[in-house]
């Protein structure tokens, strides 16, 4: 199984401190990719006023294009990772289609699981990460590294708002 190295984390910092946040982006998709064998990585800005998010990047802008917005208030999966700051994870494809109202479009990428991961500033979610693989590839004992993921994209959340 792959894993972080202090490389990684040193190449993806170097980026989130440049003026182009495409070259980071492009790095955490391609260390969420290597990790996790991903289908789909979208990175969602909070917007906790309106109880939305909007996304500032896609792997799939095809399908997921960016600025998209969608309606966070009252789901499940948006009281778990956007008001308590924990983890939401889909095992299945049933649990993507009891919580996503987008399910056939995310069943069409091959999606089986997912797990969305708040991005934490002072103990508030200004953001999250949703990374789409295989059936059950997530669990808690992955927190640690997903927790580590989610601060290598605070620079370029904190410079979008």
């Amino acid at each position: 199984m792959a894993e972080i190295t202090r490389d990684d984390i040193i190449h993806v910092m170097t980026l989130t401190a440049a003026p182009d946040r495409t070259a980071a982006w492009a790095a955490i998709d391609a260390l969420v990719d290597r990790l996790y064998d991903r289908k789909l990585f979208t990175a969602l800005n909070h917007l906790a006023a309106t109880s939305e998010v909007e996304r500032l990047y896609s792997s799939n802008t095809t399908a997921y294009p960016v600025g998209g917005r969608k309606q966070k208030k009252d789901t499940h999966w948006g009281k778990k990772t956007l008001d308590e700051g924990e983890l939401y994870i889909c095992h299945t494809a049933a649990d993507i289609e009891r919580t996503f109202f987008d399910h056939e479009l995310i069943k069409s990428l091959g999606v089986g699981g997912m797990v969305n991961v708040p991005v934490m500033v002072s103990g508030k979610c200004i953001a999250s990460l949703s990374i789409s693989a295989g059936t059950d590839r997530f669990s808690e004992a992955d927190a640690p590294e997903l927790a580590l993921i989610a601060a290598l994209t605070l620079p370029l959340f904190l410079s979008a708002s």
